[in-house]
Formats: structure tokens, sequence, C-alpha cells
């Protein structure tokens, strides 16, 4: 098995190297190709008004000035064009990738990009209790992650499906299993914008979300990984609804065949 790497923590991210432990439990052709820097938050963006630059920077491992997705391109059509891989995984994410989190993580993106390639591909993320200040606990999907990989892939999954990962915010021998989940959804209300005043009297803006206890859905990602479960949610590509278009076909008259 051939598996490709990426991230959106950036090349020098912890979380990289323990994808790569738990890539190397599967196989030893592992080949890492990430951005050079922080790219959380970029969601499925590409890089299409400059070159993009990439520097080998040790054996099968490469840095990309550019997006999750410009990496993941870079990796399957150019660098692995001859000889594709066979799993694309995304992560470790420093922090969870969540509800409407998806629509937004750069981690999911690099996932569903290799999908989108036709590689069966894996987002992988651990919460943590204070993303500012908290200190993840890397061993927990060091310790368990390969064997999650290993159930997945004797499992399978749909063409079009892209599988997201997330690792709660416990100690190994805390977790209390591995859970398949819905995506869930979260309060818009906590979204806030938290103005600023620079040294010099400008303003300048934040984007955040407000802190509250919440007792999500059970069967939700967010539920798992409270409950201290390892949530694996799968995300369809498609993004159709098909109850709707059933509805507007009535409306309109006849639905695209």
């Amino acid at each position: 098995m051939r598996i490709l790497l990426t991230n959106d923590d950036g090349i020098e991210a912890p979380g990289l190297d323990v994808l790569e432990k738990i890539a190397t439990d599967l196989t030893d052709d592992v080949w890492v190709v990430a951005p050079e820097t922080d790219n959380s938050g970029a969601s499925h963006s590409l890089t299409l008004a400059e070159p993009l630059r990439m520097r080998e920077i040790g054996k099968r491992r490469y840095a990309v000035k550019g997006t999750p997705t410009d990496c993941v391109i870079m990796g399957v059509r150019f660098l692995l064009k001859d000889e594709p891989p066979d799993l694309v995984l995304s992560g470790v994410n420093r922090g969870q990738n969540l509800a409407d989190d998806v629509n937004y993580s750069g981690t999911v993106a690099g996932a569903i990009e290799g999908t989108l390639l036709g590689v069966p591909s894996i987002a992988l993320s651990l919460a943590i209790g204070n993303y500012d200040h908290g200190t993840p606990i890397w061993e927990t999907p060091m310790e368990h992650g390969a064997e999650l990989m290993h159930k997945l892939l004797d499992a399978g999954w749909p063409e079009g499906t892209v599988l997201n990962v997330n690792f709660p915010d416990c100690q190994p021998d805390e977790v209390q299993g591995m859970v398949a989940t819905r995506q869930g959804l979260r309060d818009t209300a906590l979204l806030d914008i938290d103005d600023r005043m620079d040294t010099r009297g400008k303003a300048y803006y934040w984007i955040g979300i407000a802190k509250r206890n919440a007792k999500p859905p059970k069967g939700t990602d967010l539920w798992a990984v409270r409950s201290n479960l390892i949530s694996v949610s799968p995300l369809c590509l498609d993004f159709t609804d098909s109850s709707s278009l059933e509805a507007l076909a009535g409306v309109l008259g006849e639905k695209a065949k």
C-alpha cells in the first residue's frame, strides 16, 4: 500500500509526525506533501493566481507553498503520477473538526481532494480542551490510530465518500470506543466578532466562537467526542438534497435526467 499524507497545520506540525507514525504501522511506502505554513481554515481553496513552489526536505517528504488541496494535487498528479497512492490521510489536526467545522477545515479539504481524485481518503483530528492554551494528547491518536485505520480499510467505504475522524480530548486508556456518527450542528449564535484597538488607535477584529456547555444530540460527532468516543463520520461529496430535488421537480415540471 502507498499512502500520501498531508495536513493544514503545516509541515512542522507535531500532528503530522503522529500521522506518519500511524501510516508507517500500515506500510513502509509513505509520502508526505504538506503546506509550508499553517493553513488552518483554508477550506478547499486552490492556488490559481501564482505558481506553486515545492521543496524536498527529506526522503519522500515535501513542503509546498500552498494549501492542503494544492498539496494533494501535487502528490497525486505530479510526484506520484506514475504510481498513485492507495490512500490519502490528512491530519492529525491540532483541534477538532466536528459539525460545521468541516466547511472551513483545510484538514477535511485535503481528504476531500483525495476523494475527488479517486483515492480513498480520511481526515483525522484531535480535540483539545482549550484551543489557545490546551496541550494536545497526541498519545491518543498515536495509540488508537493504526487499529482504527485497519478497521476502516477492512470495511471499505463508497466512492464519493470521505471519512472524518475525530479523537476525543482524553488519555488513551480513557477512550470508550469507536463509533460511527452523523455530522452535528453548532449553534450559530455562538459565532462572534471581537473588535479591538491596536497601539495606534486603529481597529482590528478577531472571528471567535463563544464557549458554552451544550448537550449535542446522541449519535452526532459532537456527542461522541464529548463522550470520550472516537468519532467516524462518513461525509458525502454530493451536496444534492434529494428531497428538495423532488419538490423542485414538482414545481418546475420535470427533473433533469
